[in-house]
């Protein structure tokens, strides 16, 4: 009897421990505190392996985590035993696993359950739409040659970027600024120091992108780069190639895969706004954070860097060969396995095809890695006289009068570039207005816009005035 009762003693005190310790898991889980909830959950689906409800809580904990290869069999239990709410988190999690067509499925069940309950269809809806584009994203995997990479911590990424001065350089928004505090904003400035493009907090402290030119020794005001570039979400890490039109950014918004993605966009000199922007596609970009895409054209090799796989705190910096022209994997000829590897770049050497292009790019990184860049002189300006003089000092000028007409010419530049950015400010204003505020600005804009066409024909006589008197 005395056994019995023990046993049962100790039955009664297990049965009442697992239940405490499922209590606390699903207090952690309604908490989403998912990192300590998992392994408890993990016990009860091995002890359950048909349980609905603790595959469901333990794909989920696995899903939040960063664990989507671990949480899909447990969510297609959860699915399968027809666990309410089960199968948004089994499609996200075919999602973060490049398994789009299975995401599309589960989709398009979960939609005709909602539709039969008469439920609201639209959000799922458009994660529907959202998988699709992602597949499609799939069938359309760049062909690169990613010769290295680099795990750092996240907070100082950009100290593995090694480019070339002809490149510009790169800052984080604190160090450029010199302010304090956690601003997560980059800061891309030109070769030749007279352009800024930075990420800023706007409103409810998501960050846009915005640009600022320097007038003689002074920048001017910051300008917001347009609403086809800072959607809703958030929009940093700008950097713009050597033909100062090409601009590559990464953002959280529309069309994203998944938290920040690379977008590539390019300035129309002649209608002074920026082209529909592109989304670069995979690899560089997945369901995870991917960002600050760097061309040096100069020693020809290619940055971006992703958090994807990599622990909290940690992003891995890639390094690549760049196309002169968009090649892709042929889809339809090529194991499903195979693409999504390529595409998550689970394996570099994957990606090589000739051994002696990535030798020879692996040289040109280390030369990069190895090249202690020169101190840029610090010029009051820079005004080429002919073929063999540029000037960057008044002293240079060895004519008076020539000195006095490139004063006035500095005078004209500074107003220029004032009105210009007043032209911009008044365009970006009446992008946003309505039709009768457009009926009133349009007067104002014209007249701007004929006194800028002036004000730029008169600087360009300007320095023609400037050099024939030096030169005589």
């Amino acid at each position: 009897m005395k056994k019995k009762h023990i046993l049962l003693l100790i039955s009664f005190f297990t049965l009442s421990l697992s239940a405490q310790t499922l209590e606390q898991a699903r207090n952690l889980y309604a908490n989403k505190e998912y990192e300590k909830a998992a392994p408890i959950f993990e016990k009860f689906v091995k002890s359950q392996p048909a349980n609905g409800n603790y595959n469901l809580w333990y794909g989920v904990s696995c899903l939040e985590t960063g664990r989507p290869a671990e949480a899909v069999k447990p969510l297609e239990v959860a699915v399968k035993k027809r666990i309410a709410g089960a199968q948004p988190y089994l499609a996200q999690a075919y999602n973060r696993v490049y398994r789009y067509e299975d995401a599309i499925g589960c989709y398009e069940e979960y939609i005709e359950a909602l539709k039969k309950k008469k439920l609201p269809t639209e959000e799922a809806e458009k994660l529907l739409e959202k998988s699709k584009a992602d597949f499609r994203m799939l069938k359309g995997v760049e062909r690169v040659c990613v010769i290295d990479s680099f795990v750092v911590n996240k907070a100082a990424f950009l100290n593995a970027y090694k480019i070339s001065e002809e490149s510009g350089n790169l800052y984080t928004y604190n160090d450029y600024f010199k302010t304090e505090g956690n601003h997560p904003g980059t800061v891309y400035e030109t070769e030749l120091g007279n352009k800024l493009y930075y990420g800023e907090r706007g409103g409810e402290n998501g960050l846009n992108i915005f640009s600022k030119n320097k007038l003689f020794d002074e920048w001017g005001k910051g300008v917001l780069l347009p609403e086809n570039i800072n959607t809703p979400g958030n929009t940093n890490y700008p950097f713009v190639l050597t033909d100062g039109v090409t601009l590559y950014y990464a953002t959280s918004g529309e069309g994203s895969i998944g938290g920040y993605d690379i977008f590539v966009t390019r300035y129309n000199t002649n209608t002074d706004t920026y082209l529909t922007p592109e989304n670069v596609g995979m690899p560089f970009n997945s369901p995870y954070n991917d960002y600050m895409y760097v061309i040096d054209e100069f020693n020809n090799l290619g940055w971006f860097a992703s958090d994807r796989y990599q622990p909290e705190g940690k992003v891995c910096v890639y390094v690549f060969i760049p196309n002169n022209s968009k090649q892709t994997y042929n889809y339809e000829a090529m194991p499903h396995e195979q693409m999504a590897s390529l595409a998550q770049l689970r394996s570099l050497k994957d990606t090589w095809k000739d051994k002696d292009e990535v030798e020879q790019a692996l040289q040109r990184l280390e030369a990069a890695m190895n090249h202690k860049p020169e101190e840029r002189q610090v010029y009051d300006f820079s005004f080429v006289i002919d073929d063999q003089r540029t000037y960057h000092e008044l002293e240079d000028f060895r004519s008076q009068p020539a000195k006095e007409e490139f004063m006035q010419y500095q005078r004209l530049e500074k107003d220029f570039n004032q009105q210009k950015t007043k032209l911009e400010q008044q365009r970006q204003l009446y992008a946003k207005s309505s039709k009768e505020e457009k009926t009133k600005l349009a007067p104002a804009i014209l007249d701007l816009e004929k006194r800028v066409r002036q004000m730029s024909i008169e600087l360009d006589e300007q320095v023609i005035k400037v050099r024939n008197t030096e030169k005589q």
